[in-house]
């Protein structure tokens, strides 16, 4: 599969070598950033599949800007570092880096680490979005449960027969559960 590659290295012959080592695995180059300035408006026009960033060290500059790319246009980030400082590499990993390499880029492995790097990507975002459908389905079980509350202080019903009197009302209006559940507090709240 080819990938629209953005590289950013401070350093022009790095860069090329990187550039040639991605052309031979079949990797298309959209563009070559000499720094991170500026970086999340770069992706965001360019669109790159990957953003592969060759540095000594990551500096604070460049990790906060991967923590803005990261939260806006979220994309694999490879980063090729001298640097193998614990500290470095958590707050790398931290800003959204999906593979962190020390020692250099070698141009035999830049296909797996390329690979290595989408597939952690996909799985974090895949973790991501049913950590969050999770969190939804609970808050919306608590808007439920307090509507079932509600009810059942306020009309006597046990707690099977405001599920009911809920569920029922959805149906009648081809809204969700939680949708009436939410509209029944709010009410609840404005005559309180």
């Amino acid at each position: 599969m080819t990938l629209k590659v953005m590289i950013v290295d401070d350093v022009m012959e790095r860069a090329e070598v990187l550039q040639q080592a991605l052309l031979r695995a079949g990797h298309a180059v959209v563009a070559y950033l000499p720094s991170t300035f500026d970086l999340h408006r770069q992706v965001a026009a360019l669109k790159p599949d990957i953003v592969i960033i060759d540095t000594d060290s990551p500096d604070r500059d460049t990790l906060e800007n991967l923590i803005v790319l990261t939260r806006d246009d979220p994309r694999p980030i490879v980063m090729f570092t001298h640097d193998g400082e614990g500290e470095k590499i958590r707050a790398a990993t931290q800003a959204g880096v999906s593979a962190y390499v020390v020692d250099g880029m070698d141009g035999a492995r830049i296909g797996p680490i390329i690979d290595a790097a989408v597939a952690r990507f996909e799985q974090y975002h895949a973790l991501k979005r049913e950590f969050e459908e999770i969190e939804e389905k609970y808050a919306d079980r608590k808007v439920i449960e307090r509507a079932k509350g509600l009810l059942m202080k306020s009309r006597g019903y046990s707690e099977d027969e405001a599920y009911r009197a809920l569920r029922k009302r959805a149906m009648e209006n081809n809204s969700r559960l939680v949708e009436v559940a939410r509209q029944l507090l709010a009410v609840a709240d404005l005559i309180a």
